[in-house]
């Protein structure tokens, strides 16, 4: 089985940046989708981003424009850049990966997930 680590979470200041990386112990080229939830204090963890095999990216409505998820095969690792952040951006946020996936999957049909990095924005 394939472990997946986040890393790059912090503290930083509303409008400000963050690259989060998702390293797999082994090669992600089985997967075809690798993406990010986020969870909130109080909440239930929702949908960030996903990219899957054939570079396709698809992101929640609250990621477009804002969250970029991209992918590095040799280096088995998937990354979410987050700019222009905002306090309610504040989560634990967890990568997970799927060897399927479609749009209408839900957090219980992903094979593997990591054990989360949590982002933090504030002033």
């Amino acid at each position: 089985q394939v472990h997946l680590v986040e890393s790059g979470g912090g503290l930083v200041q509303p409008g400000g940046s963050l690259r989060l990386s998702c390293a797999a112990s082994g090669s992600i080229a089985s997967f075809n989708a690798m993406g990010w939830y986020r969870q909130a204090p109080g909440k239930q963890r929702e949908y960030v981003a996903t990219i899957t095999t054939d570079g396709s990216t698809h992101y929640a409505e609250f990621a477009k424009g804002r969250f970029t998820i991209s992918r590095d095969n040799a280096k088995n690792t998937v990354y979410l850049q987050m700019n222009s952040l905002k306090p309610e951006d504040t989560a634990v946020y967890y990568c997970n990966a799927d060897s399927g996936w479609s749009p209408f999957y839900s957090q219980d049909d992903y094979d593997s997930w990591g054990q989360g990095t949590q982002v933090t924005v504030s002033s």
